[in-house]
């Protein structure tokens, strides 16, 4: 269970990377520009270290579906950008994906 805390804390922090990196304006912002990096960076650990116990497909896959989809909402409530029907189809799919790899993946680590 705490290797999918790590996963989650890993996605969050991924999540807030891209916000920041949205917020940096191309790099010419300093304070979000280098907190964008620190998360990366932070998201990135926490990604390798859940990898210890979790198959890194089912990891990656759940690490970017969700950040994809968390990132959505972001964009939405803080920037403003309205998603069309088509990204609505693409992230239901991206999820519904995840989510038989995570039910019905008898994917184990060796």
């Amino acid at each position: 269970m705490l290797y999918y805390l790590m996963l989650l804390l890993a996605i969050v922090l991924e999540t807030a990377g891209t916000t920041l990196l949205k917020m940096s304006e191309q790099f010419t912002r300093i304070v979000p520009s280098v907190a964008s990096l620190i998360c990366y960076v932070a998201s990135l650990y926490f990604l390798s270290v859940c990898l210890k116990v979790i198959p890194v497909a089912v990891a990656y896959a759940t690490w970017s579906a969700l950040g994809v989809a968390l990132i959505t909402i972001i964009g939405i409530v803080v920037f403003k950008q309205v998603p069309d029907i088509g990204a609505y189809i693409g992230l239901f799919l991206i999820v519904t994906g995840v989510v038989v790899l995570n039910l019905f993946s008898k994917m184990d680590v060796h």
